[in-house]
């Protein structure tokens, strides 16, 4: 099982707590930022392919913000692949 703790960047959100299982997401857990939508994130993606979360992931936008959560755990799951 690999964790991983992600400082996120231009969000509301504080970090992302990851834990990966043979590259399927095992949990997620944002610390910061609207409960629902992180909550709702989270629960989405639990038992994905890392790979298939970034994909759906990347690039989504928060208002005028160029990120999001959602895309800011596509940027976190992205750096985990490369450092397995």
């Amino acid at each position: 099982m690999k964790n991983i703790r992600y400082m996120t960047r231009g969000v509301c959100s504080r970090m992302i707590e990851i834990e990966l299982e043979d590259d399927i997401i095992q949990s997620v857990r944002f610390e910061g930022g609207c409960a629902g939508n992180t909550q709702g994130v989270a629960a989405l993606v639990r038992g994905m392919r890392a790979q298939d979360a970034i994909e759906r992931l990347s690039g989504i936008r928060c208002g005028f913000k160029p990120t999001s959560c959602p895309d800011q755990l596509a940027t976190a799951l992205k750096q985990a692949l490369e450092q397995a």
